[in-house]
């Protein structure tokens, strides 16, 4: 599976998991390494950085410079992960927690 075809299904996953969330696909040209998507939900806020596959989470010298570094700042500012579809339904629970939190 295409990374970019990875992304508009978990968008739609997103909008069902989260009802009137806002959910941004942001450019991948304007700040090298910032996360593919944003969910905007009530008042928190996430970003997942999308990878095909569990092999490209877990292997930072495949992932584009600074996507480790922006990942790790946004997580700590609210909440943010690398995400793929084997580890979907768990960075997804997560996320949920977050919210709930009030993170």
């Amino acid at each position: 599976m295409r990374e970019g075809d990875y992304q508009a299904k978990l968008i739609k996953t997103i909008k069902r998991r989260f009802p009137g969330c806002i959910v941004i696909k942001g450019p991948s040209d304007y700040i090298q390494g910032i996360p593919d998507v944003l969910i905007l939900f009530n008042n928190h806020w996430a970003a997942l950085e999308c990878k095909r596959s569990l092999k490209e989470v877990n292997k930072s010298k495949i992932h584009e410079p600074n996507q480790d570094y922006y990942v790790s700042l946004m997580n700590r500012m609210s909440f943010a992960s690398f995400i793929s579809p084997e580890i979907e339904e768990e960075v997804l629970d997560a996320v949920q927690q977050s919210f709930e939190s009030g993170r």
